[in-house]
């Protein structure tokens, strides 16, 4: 296998998919190309300054930093479904429209959804 495609379709917080997504895709990351993809729910994962101290758990976007390596897409029309803002996401996150998400999808030899 030579390339995977996570596709993470649920909000960061409230549930354990985001963090096992988020961390599948690290290990990953020493055999195949990596992608992770943000779409629905996902994209609120890419936001930058989220503050989760309340919530006890880690802060999963940080995670996004430790992993620099870690080809992140955001789906664009998901973003703007939620009023979210490109210039909101982290600095490492790639922005693509519907084809270009569809398309690193289709490319890819394996896609997960955890």
């Amino acid at each position: 296998m030579k390339s995977v495609f996570y596709l993470l379709d649920t909000a960061p917080y409230g549930s354990e998919k985001a963090y096992g997504t988020l961390n599948s895709a690290a290990v990953s990351l020493t055999g195949p190309d990596v992608i992770l993809g943000l779409y629905g729910d996902g994209v609120y994962l890419a936001l930058a300054g989220q503050d989760s101290n309340g919530l006890g758990v880690p802060n999963l976007s940080d995670i996004l930093y430790a992993y620099g390596e870690l080809r992140v897409l955001a789906h664009e029309p998901s973003l703007l479904e939620r009023g979210l803002l490109w210039e909101t996401l982290i600095e490492t996150v790639e922005l693509t429209d519907e084809e270009d998400f569809l398309e690193a999808m289709e490319k890819s030899d394996c896609v997960l959804l955890l």
